[in-house]
């Protein structure tokens, strides 16, 4: 049974912040400030800020639209090329289901070419679906936000959960997200630490309580 890869998309596999920010100033006159706090990172010329209802509707707007304008993380096709020899792979990414053609086609033009998963919410219970159906295999996921691994810690312990931030302007004020095993923002690095767990056989807190780096 080969091993499981459950990866995100936007910041692990491809930009995404710099180009909305760009597509915001250039559409919509509204100024993107690079923060954890999305919510507040919007802020038109007067100082005002778009309700959350404006905000949806934005993202909206970039997705599907503008996704050609996203960019590859360096070396994250190198390292699920890599990957893909011995593992599964799935990209479970936080889109509306009428974005998944559109994902699948954005990522093929950046010669990634794997099962795509549209999810909404917490992707903890997706994640266990993955993991039941494929066999229960051992399984690594990779996310941006803190809030799907204590989601896929929940649903799914025995997963190895990897943070990874890969936006070089929001990493250093991202903070480990305390429900992941290991924090890494570079594909290289972090291909090593997915082939060692797979290699160990092992679901996460097997050995130790806490899968390690």
């Amino acid at each position: 049974m080969k091993p499981l890869l459950i990866c995100d998309c936007d910041e692990v596999l491809l930009h995404m912040v710099r180009h909305f920010r760009t597509w915001l100033g250039e559409r919509h006159e509204i100024e993107f400030t690079f923060t954890q706090d999305f919510a507040n990172a919007m802020r038109r010329a007067d100082g005002s800020a778009p309700s959350r209802e404006e905000m949806w509707a934005l993202l909206g707007g970039f997705f599907p639209g503008e996704m050609a304008r996203q960019t590859i993380v360096p070396h994250a096709a190198e390292a699920l090329a890599r990957l893909a020899k011995t593992a599964e792979i799935v990209i479970l990414t936080n889109l509306e289901d009428h974005c998944q053609t559109h994902r699948v086609d954005q990522l093929a033009t950046h010669g990634i070419a794997h099962r795509v998963e549209c999810n909404q919410g917490g992707k903890g219970a997706a994640v266990a679906r993955l993991v039941e159906e494929h066999g229960s295999p051992v399984t690594v996921f990779v996310d941006d936000l803190a809030v799907h691994h204590a989601s896929v810690a929940e649903a799914a312990p025995g997963v190895h959960r990897l943070h990874m931030v890969s936006e070089p302007e929001l990493a250093p004020m991202v903070p480990p997200a305390p429900d992941a095993h290991v924090r890494i923002d570079d594909w290289r690095e972090a291909a090593d630490w997915i082939e060692a767990r797979f290699a160990s056989g092992l679901p996460a807190g097997a050995a130790t309580g806490r899968a390690m780096a």
